[in-house]
């Protein structure tokens, strides 16, 4: 192992530190100056900014005939922004769960995954099919921006005439927008650069100690991508800034089905292939991880601890598939078999006896209320 791995792996890791802490500052700042909430720009500036290494590689691969990488990014990085990112920042500490998520954020998740789905069943996400995602990406900006706006004046309004006019606050000058802008741009550029660095020291120490470039291209490269999303959750979580936290994971899944898959499609000659094996298994994949943030979230609007080891530990047993899978390991058979006839099972009936169990107390308290 020479310096510059090393070197590589240090200088990556610091810079993902601190890149993590401009943008959540940055992106907090923001927030209070434009008058948007910090969900939503945990939805969507922060978002688009942790995606950017995905939309690179994608866009890049669609263009050198590498489609088939294309959507295993966007697949297998949505995957790991619901039980990696989530699961992390849950068991970091446990994340409150705006209602704003439940009722659109996730319910639009979970419509345009399978509309993504949809989609790929015939092999390939074509120009017409890019065109509706690019145009759903932008008018879903488009209305949450508005929205959060509007819902933010409205709360001061009825602040203003439940206890009268808060103190007045200084405007927000074009000196405190710039530098708020700057937190989050280099914030993002140092998250973007200390992820390269890191996953080339990641690689290089891998193949100085012989693992395989199937095992390395599965787990290394496959994370490398996602961890502006993993560190930018995780500091955000640190800070008690949840609602960003949470923001960007959903929000960069959303991202990345309607933009990065819209995008790279448009701009890749015939489509983008889609390899048999993604719809007969990841997408599946994707789309039962998409749907069991529902009730999840819905339990007591938090995502517990037990709830985030829970993600945590089906991300660790799916790239354990992956990686047994690839190499064609002989526990293969036994391990699916685990997996298919208890494992699954088992936490498909917790999830539906937690979802009912929160929405009969929620269907309660609505009635002691009224």
């Amino acid at each position: 192992m020479d310096l510059v791995t090393i070197g590589l792996l240090i200088a990556g890791f610091v810079l993902l530190v601190v890149g993590g802490e401009l943008l959540v500052r940055g992106a907090s700042a923001l927030a209070v100056v434009a008058g948007i909430s910090p969900l939503v720009i945990g939805l969507t500036v922060v978002a688009f900014g942790t995606s950017a290494p995905e939309l690179a590689v994608s866009i890049q691969a669609g263009i050198a005939g590498a489609s088939d990488i294309a959507i295993g990014n966007v697949v297998g990085s949505n995957i790991f922004n619901i039980l990696f990112v989530l699961g992390t920042c849950a068991l970091v500490a446990p994340l409150v769960v705006s209602i704003q998520l439940i009722r659109r954020e996730v319910p639009i998740l979970i419509a345009i995954s399978f509309l993504m789905a949809l989609l790929a069943l015939d092999g390939t996400v074509g120009l017409f099919d890019g065109i509706m995602l690019t145009a759903g990406i932008i008018l879903y900006v488009s209305w949450s921006v508005i929205s959060s706006r509007r819902e933010t004046a409205a709360a001061q309004a009825e602040f203003a005439q439940e206890f009268g006019a808060p103190e007045q606050q200084s405007k927000p000058t074009l000196r405190m927008l710039v530098t708020n802008l700057t937190l989050l741009v280099g914030g993002l550029g140092l998250l973007v650069l200390g992820a390269h660095w890191l996953v080339d020291g990641a690689v290089s120490l891998a193949q100085a100690l012989g693992v395989s470039d199937v095992i390395i291209g599965l787990t290394i490269v496959a994370i490398g991508t996602s961890l502006p999303e993993v560190v930018t959750s995780v500091v955000a979580t640190m800070r008690n800034e949840r609602d960003i936290a949470i923001g960007n994971a959903i929000g960069s899944s959303i991202f990345n089905i309607l933009c990065i898959v819209g995008i790279a499609s448009m701009v890749t000659p015939g489509g983008l292939n889609v390899a048999q094996s993604v719809i007969n298994f990841d997408l599946p994949v994707m789309l039962a991880t998409t749907v069991a943030c529902l009730p999840i979230f819905f339990s007591g609007m938090t995502i517990a601890r037990w709830e985030g080891a829970l993600f945590f530990g089906y991300y660790i047993a799916y790239t354990t598939y992956l990686i047994l899978s690839a190499t064609e390991h002989a526990a293969l058979p036994a391990y699916s078999s685990v997996m298919a006839l208890f494992v699954i099972p088992l936490t498909v009936i917790t999830l539906v006896v937690t979802g009912v169990h929160a929405f009969m107390r929620h269907r309660r308290g609505e009635n002691v209320a009224m």
